[in-house]
């Protein structure tokens, strides 16, 4: 019984740092840019955009070129984002031992 109540705890402790974790996640933002920072695309933490900047020069430019930069921009923030997460989780997560082959977040 007593081996029980330990894992209630543990199990209350881990739900209290994922609950901490997810807020910290929520609140990242990163900024992702392309075309030597002629293009900056902003994503909170939840992947929304929240921002794009488009330096004034390249509205001369070809549509196409355009919308590469753009894209080029959010895959940068969008892999900035999935490192800052996971480090966030990892930093949460880190003195609670896990199943082997479990990954952060679920």
């Amino acid at each position: 019984m007593k081996d029980l109540m330990g894992l209630m705890k543990q199990a209350k402790e881990m739900q209290a740092k994922m609950e901490e974790a997810q807020a910290q996640v929520a609140d990242l933002s990163v900024t992702g840019r392309s075309g030597g920072g002629m293009v900056e695309v902003s994503l909170a933490g939840g992947g929304n955009m929240s921002g794009l900047k488009i330096d004034p020069q390249l509205q001369s430019e070809d549509i196409e070129i355009m919308e590469d930069l753009i894209i080029a921009a959010y895959q940068d923030a969008k892999v900035k984002l999935d490192q800052a997460q996971a480090e966030t989780m990892k930093s949460a997560m880190g003195d609670i031992p896990m199943p082997p082959g479990m990954k952060m977040p679920f």
